[in-house]
């Protein structure tokens, strides 16, 4: 397996535990009141921290393990690579225009945070699932 596949994975299920810690914290933290007066800074801060530090770990463990296995990426790749990043990317945009369409209509800020966390983890997901299926699959 390439470290890029294994990186793939390995982000992808970081991003899905940390999203899912999130939603257990917030819920747990409403304790029955409206999750628009849960607090949510901190937990959204703390999974989003602990997932960059997750990512960077991950990187280097498996850039070690490549690196000493004498594996180099090559043009196959780095063509996997944009395709997903591509793929992820455009998540990012729509969770931005669904943040500022919130905006507009004045929501509670909870919910702009919400989705633009929404769109950064279905990013990573999406774009990790690209990189895998095309490394599973190949490219036409």
């Amino acid at each position: 397996m390439a470290f890029e596949e294994k990186q793939a994975w390995a982000l992808a299920v970081i991003a899905v535990a940390g999203y899912a810690l999130y939603v257990v914290l917030v819920l747990t933290g409403a304790a029955g009141r409206p999750l628009v007066d849960a607090p949510y800074v901190t937990p959204l801060l703390w999974t989003i921290g602990l997932g960059i530090v997750a990512g960077i770990v991950s990187g280097i463990w498996f850039g070690i393990a490549a690196r000493d296995d004498g594996l180099q990426a090559d043009e196959r790749d780095r063509e996997i690579g944009r395709f997903g990043d591509h793929v992820g990317q455009s998540f990012v945009v729509i969770g931005g225009v669904s943040a500022m369409a919130l905006a507009v209509v004045e929501a509670p800020y909870f919910w702009i945070a919400n989705v633009l966390y929404l769109s950064f983890v279905l990013s990573a997901v999406l774009g990790s699932l690209a990189k895998i299926a095309l490394y599973r699959r190949g490219m036409a």
